[in-house]
């Protein structure tokens, strides 16, 4: 076994507590965390606190929610944790006052096999573009974004039908297992990090989910359409519009549980309703069968349900 490190770890979301947590379990010593401060959110503007914040209140663990990271005394309590190393997962960009602090230096986890996207939403777009692998790297924190040296890796086979919501679950434990064999490398002094190279094309970066690059293009072809859904289920939803004869108006509909259908589309202007669920037509005469789906302004239902209560004969693109 390695020596126990101190470690200071920084993070917000849900994907950030799993590996707190295996941290937390080590034989390594978490002194302090890290993670944003609370912010109003919801239709009440309630204050929010991050999933980070409620798993250090929970285990008693020592927390800093700055609100500028070059603050004065956030960077002398940081100093008086002493930490051998920082943990970076799913937080904030560090100014180099913060990186440069612990003696082992600062690294982060990062949802993609890098040098491949790079950016914040890594897990989507490698769906998105539907890669046949995925992974979790962690990397020495620079100046660059995503850019340091790489410390290790670990890779896992995407199916053609896997979720974000899936695959986050996944990465989530190979990332924890894989965080920890860092800190445990770090501590022995066993390790070599390795320059990233440049990479270019539409695995070189990715960048946040918008409405803009969330939206369905009933012209791609129902190979992509289904990458663009299931990269985007459960969140933020892959979303498009349709026609409404009877509201003579678009309606916002977003779309999930796919899957790339043999059967011919009656009809190439909207969708109609089959045995397994509602046919969307596609670019280069292919066909998209939807399982799911939710008109804005109500649940996400199972497309019999949805066929059952509304006539699809009055939507079209």
């Amino acid at each position: 076994m390695s020596a126990a490190l101190r470690i200071v770890f920084m993070g917000t979301p849900a994907f950030a507590v799993r590996i707190l947590d295996e941290l937390h379990r080590s034989h390594h010593q978490v002194v302090g965390v890290v993670t944003v401060a609370d912010k109003p959110a919801g239709r009440g503007q309630l204050m929010h606190q991050s999933a980070v914040k409620t798993y250090a209140l929970a285990h008693q663990l020592p927390l800093l929610q700055p609100d500028k990271l070059r603050d004065d005394t956030f960077l002398a309590a940081l100093q008086q944790w002493q930490a051998d190393v920082f943990v970076v997962v799913a937080f904030r960009m560090l100014p180099d006052v913060v990186w440069k602090l612990p003696r082992l230096g600062t690294f982060n986890l990062h949802a993609s096999l890098l040098p491949a996207y790079r950016g914040a939403a890594p897990i989507n777009w490698a769906l998105i573009n539907g890669d046949s692998e995925s992974g979790v790297t962690t990397f020495m924190i620079n100046e660059e974004i995503d850019a340091g040296s790489i410390l290790k890796q670990a890779k896992i086979e995407l199916t053609p039908n896997m979720t974000a919501g899936e695959l986050h679950d996944s990465l989530q434990e190979i990332g924890a297992s894989l965080t920890l064999q860092t800190c445990d490398a770090l501590a022995s002094g066993k390790i070599e990090p390795q320059a990233q190279n440049a990479l270019t094309g539409k695995r070189a970066l990715a960048p946040k989910l918008y409405k803009e690059n969330t939206k369905i293009d009933w012209s791609q072809t129902a190979h992509e359409i289904h990458n663009l859904v299931r990269g985007l289920d459960p969140y933020p939803a892959a979303w498009c519009q349709l026609w409404s004869e009877q509201k003579q108006g678009y309606v916002q509909f977003k779309i999930f549980s796919t899957e790339i259908s043999a059967l011919e589309a009656e009809r190439t202007d909207g969708p109609q309703a089959v045995k397994a669920g509602i046919l969307f037509p596609c670019g280069q005469q292919t066909t998209l069968l939807v399982k799911e789906i939710q008109m804005e302004g109500k649940k996400r239902m199972d497309a019999r349900s949805f066929v059952a209560g509304n006539n699809l004969l009055l939507f079209r693109y």
